[in-house]
């Protein structure tokens, strides 16, 4: 078993020398940052801070997502699941073989995609992959090693 607390999927951005959870939108061209604290320019929501910036003012934006293997198979973790005996992780296949989801017990949930909660144990290699974002749409920009 990993050490390693599964993410799932989300965004981190650099703004003004800070680290921020982030989400994309409501344009491509937009990014709404979030904090847990009040700080200059952040709105209140719901228990947290909001602020939308403008994705070219970002010094730079990453995409984090877990990933691991089941069944000698490639999978994205979803989300971890509690509601059995055992704990689990809700998974998607991200293979290339819908006969080997499906043999694996993967279940079709979309057209080529595939999902299954299996116990925790049995998911492999589970390690969180930093995916580079740019922050300028359309133009050259030097990938981050954030």
């Amino acid at each position: 078993m990993s050490d390693i607390e599964p993410v799932g999927l989300g965004f981190v951005a650099g703004y003004r020398g800070q680290t921020y959870a982030a989400a994309v939108g409501p344009d491509s061209g937009d990014v709404v940052l979030f904090s847990e604290s009040p700080e200059n320019g952040f709105t209140q929501a719901a228990g947290y801070w909001r602020r939308q910036v403008s994705r070219a003012d970002l010094e730079w934006l990453t995409m984090l997502r877990t990933v691991g293997a089941y069944g000698g198979e490639p999978c994205l973790v979803l989300d971890e699941d509690d509601t059995g005996d055992v704990a689990g992780l809700h998974i998607a296949y991200t293979g290339h073989s819908g006969v080997k989801a499906e043999a694996l017990g993967y279940w079709l949930v979309d057209h080529g995609a595939y999902e299954v909660v299996v116990p925790r144990d049995e998911v492999q290699s589970i390690r969180v992959e930093r995916v580079p974002v740019p922050t300028r749409i359309g133009g050259d920009q030097e990938p981050s090693d954030r």
